[in-house]
């Protein structure tokens, strides 16, 4: 993978020196609008899975085939010119996105049954500090912002869940895997910029979410999931999950990455922590720390100087 030639701090469109140009600036409004809309469907996927009575990676695999179900239409009859023009390289980026993808979801479905949503949620969305660490070492010189505000955001988390960690063994291995899923989550994150810079959206995550449902498939297979037999109740919750956190989610956060960069993107995920923390509060009853609402507020800061830099030049 290639780190592309935009920088995350280069808006689209524009050229150096150069102040952005109204239409820019419209479409960077825009992208913020439907990153917001993004971090809300992805907050309500930690209670939804918590609180839905099926195998974690059956939920994993579901969620994946009923968006690609719902986006087969679309995608095979509108856009099939731009499935069948996509490059070699896309398409094998795509296809490795997807097993990353399901990587990211085979280590964090199970976190949730192992350890507090708060904290799972707070250790899978560590995501931005992976994402500079990794372009940086493949090169990429993120602005003096980038990192202070990405270890201003991630502080905000340790706030919020800091007190939460368990000595308990299974809430550790939890844990243990929910950091995994955030790092897998990085390179997701990261191959979706690099594919956005030639594929749309739809050609993208058309193929990503296949992939991830064939591997996950598998694994249910392996591992004896049960993909089936389930109440009303239960398909319900994963119909909901996959409106909310796939196709809102996930496929906006595809949409985005393109504009504002992999690590504005990928900061803004941290904002799920806080949404998945009050979400569970309110429905399941797992009531947050004193210092979530103080946590949100450096969160929210953290991510204004990833935003801010991302509205300068290199």
């Amino acid at each position: 993978m290639t780190v592309p030639q935009r920088t995350a701090a280069e808006p689209r469109g524009t050229r150096t020196g150069a102040a952005p140009t109204a239409a820019v600036t419209s479409g960077r409004g825009l992208d913020l609008t439907l990153l917001a809309v993004a971090v809300a469907g992805v907050s309500l996927s930690a209670p939804l899975i918590a609180a839905t009575t099926a195998p974690a990676l059956a939920i994993a695999f579901w969620r994946n085939a009923m968006a690609v179900g719902v986006l087969s239409p679309v995608a095979l009859w509108r856009h099939r010119g731009e499935l069948r023009r996509m490059g070699r390289k896309a398409r094998s980026l795509s296809l490795l996105a997807g097993i990353v993808l399901a990587l990211h979801f085979g280590l964090w479905l199970p976190s949730l049954n192992m350890t507090s949503v708060a904290t799972s949620t707070a250790l899978v969305t560590t995501t931005p500090v992976w994402t500079t660490l990794i372009l940086r070492i493949r090169g990429h010189r993120s602005p003096g912002l980038v990192w202070a505000g990405t270890a201003l955001a991630v502080l905000g988390v340790v706030l919020l869940t800091g007190i939460d960690l368990s000595t308990d063994t299974r809430a550790l291995v939890g844990d243990a895997l929910a950091l995994g899923a955030g790092i897998a989550a990085a390179g997701y994150v990261l191959l979706g910029a690099e594919v956005r810079r030639t594929a749309s959206t739809t050609a993208y995550t058309y193929v990503c979410y296949g992939t991830a449902a064939v591997v996950l498939l598998g694994a249910c297979l392996v591992s004896g999931s049960a993909l089936g037999g389930y109440d009303g109740a239960t398909w319900l919750k994963i119909a909901g999950l996959t409106v909310a956190a796939q196709l809102l989610g996930h496929s906006l956060l595809n949409r985005v990455v393109h504009g504002l960069g992999p690590s504005t993107t990928s900061t803004a995920i941290l904002l799920e922590t806080p949404g998945a923390a009050l979400i569970a509060a309110l429905w399941l009853g797992q009531t947050p720390p004193a210092a979530a609402y103080p946590a949100l507020a450096v969160v929210l800061a953290g991510l204004a100087l990833v935003i801010l830099a991302g509205r300068r030049k290199p």
